[in-house]
């Protein structure tokens, strides 16, 4: 999954989203303008690919939207508990009405996936901080849970991160490689018990393993670790969902190596796609490193077209209907709280 410059395609990505080895792209803030131009944009996408293409985005809400003029603001998932008094009735409802106007205003776009929902335990992390529901598991699955609940409604599959637990550590595996000492234990208890719990409803479709370090458990970072994504995600877990690496240009993967190594290393561990943001040099090298041959019979071929999103209303149809009318009166009354 590779990232795009700007708002409409140059002739080197054109190039470059045909080749066989590309199955995504995903979308950033630059990557927008206004509506028009973004309904463009993904038609552009489809039609230069030659593989069923996954568009993809991070629009889990908060500080973390990428489109906003024309999009409705979802708000942090961390204020949505707190927002309703502490009734989990009233903040269940809430987050499912969220989940599915994020969802159905991407779908609108020709958007297939948005990159949440967020399920690590707001802890020490400042990176994840509001951007969680909750500081303790047994609050985080209910309200996960709907907000899943409304994605799927509005046609729209969800992917969990950063598994198995980013919220208790401080450090940014943006700009750092941040290690979680806790014992396997505590981590499988605590953080993974979530992922856990969501994933025996049949709720997640995608994971994202987190570019972090657990010692105690595996001396490689969990997105290039077979003890996490086989052992634990694959067997105990009994997922066969999709597994996403996260940017492989983050620094919480130079553990790795370079980027071609950081790739292959990812994949090996079980990921069915990684992604290369922020460097197109970066990104030609993973795919002139890769053998298309490796790929023919891998278990990606059957997860990964189940992330595709299926008829959905355009933009205007949507904004007419009850549906919508209901979300937003749901969102209204929350900011006026």
């Amino acid at each position: 999954m590779l990232d795009l410059s700007g708002c409409e395609l140059t002739p080197e990505e054109t190039e470059l989203l045909d080749h066989p080895l590309v199955g995504g792209v995903i979308l950033f803030s630059r990557n927008y303008h206004d509506q028009k131009q973004l309904k463009a944009l993904t038609e552009q996408i489809r039609f230069v690919t030659r593989n069923k293409i996954i568009i993809a985005t991070d629009h889990e809400g908060g500080r973390v939207q990428r489109f906003r003029e024309g999009f409705s603001l979802i708000p942090p998932m961390g204020k949505i508990y707190p927002q309703a008094e502490h009734d989990m009735a009233r903040a269940q409802g809430n987050c499912e009405q969220f989940g599915w106007l994020m969802a159905a205003e991407l779908l609108a776009f020709d958007i297939d996936i948005s990159f949440a929902p967020v399920l690590d335990i707001h802890g020490v992390s400042e990176v994840i901080a509001d951007r969680s529901f909750h500081h303790k598991p047994e609050v985080i699955v209910p309200l996960a849970s709907q907000f899943i609940k409304g994605m799927h409604r509005a046609g729209m599959r969800a992917t969990g991160k950063h598994f198995p637990g980013h919220g208790n550590v401080k450090a940014d595996s943006h700009i750092a490689m941040p290690v979680d000492n806790r014992s396997e234990a505590e981590i499988v208890a605590h953080d993974m018990r979530i992922f856990t719990e969501i994933n025996q409803q049949s709720l997640l479709d995608g994971v994202m393993p987190a570019h972090v370090v657990y010692p105690r458990v595996d001396k490689l970072p969990a997105g290039f670790s077979k003890v996490w994504i086989e052992k634990y995600l694959r067997q105990k877990m009994q997922f066969d969902g999709a597994v996403f690496s996260d940017d492989l240009s983050m620094h919480g993967a130079s553990l790795m190596g370079n980027i071609a190594q950081r790739a292959e290393a990812a994949l090996g561990a079980g990921c069915d796609m990684v992604l290369v943001c922020n460097n197109p040099n970066g990104a030609a090298q993973v795919i002139d490193s890769l053998s298309i041959n490796a790929f023919v019979d891998h278990p990606l071929n059957r997860r990964l077209p189940k992330l595709a999103k299926g008829p959905s209303d355009d933009f205007h149809t949507l904004r007419n209907s009850q549906e919508y009318r209901v979300a937003q009166n749901t969102l209204e009354q929350f900011y006026a709280n």
